[in-house]
């Protein structure tokens, strides 16, 4: 099984979530929350705006966490076809400056801020649900349910 230390930004701002699309090579395009995986000695903390930076072309700073989530994606529907877990934090993000545009040599294609009302109607990472629980309900444990996979909603 392979494992993976991830970060997440929340971005909401006037009834309006900051997603990412999500276009892997071979894959099919997914939007998701920007973030990604924290590297070797890294806090995720410092990781969260560092993805934000890299995938959105925004600055941001942290103004709280928000939760963490732990999820084994099956081998059938894992990238490299063997049971994954992915382990990511969830941090409510602030946006601050920067201007939006595509991840350079990245798999970001384009950032755009969205209605929350919109999200349902995406095809979507779980981790955006999973983000918007977390930033709804705010649980003084950092945990919400696990989101179910299918339909527009993927791993």
């Amino acid at each position: 099984m392979s494992f993976r230390l991830a970060a997440y930004a929340v971005c909401i701002e006037d009834g309006r979530v900051l997603l990412a699309r999500h276009v892997p090579q071979g894959g099919e395009t997914t939007w998701t929350l920007p973030g990604g995986g924290v590297e070797h000695a890294e806090d995720p903390f410092d990781a969260v705006t560092r993805e934000l930076a890299e995938e959105t072309g925004c600055h941001g700073i942290v103004e709280r966490l928000l939760g963490v989530d732990s999820r084994v994606i099956p081998a059938a529907a894992a990238r490299a076809g063997a049971e994954h877990q992915n382990v990511g934090i969830f941090y409510q993000v602030r946006v601050t400056g920067g201007q939006l545009r595509p991840e350079p040599n990245g798999e970001t294609a384009e950032s755009i801020w969205t209605p929350i009302a919109d999200v349902a109607r995406l095809r979507r990472s779980a981790l955006v649900d999973i983000g918007l629980a977390l930033a709804r309900t705010l649980p003084a444990t950092g945990h919400v349910a696990p989101v179910p996979v299918g339909g527009l909603i993927q791993h």
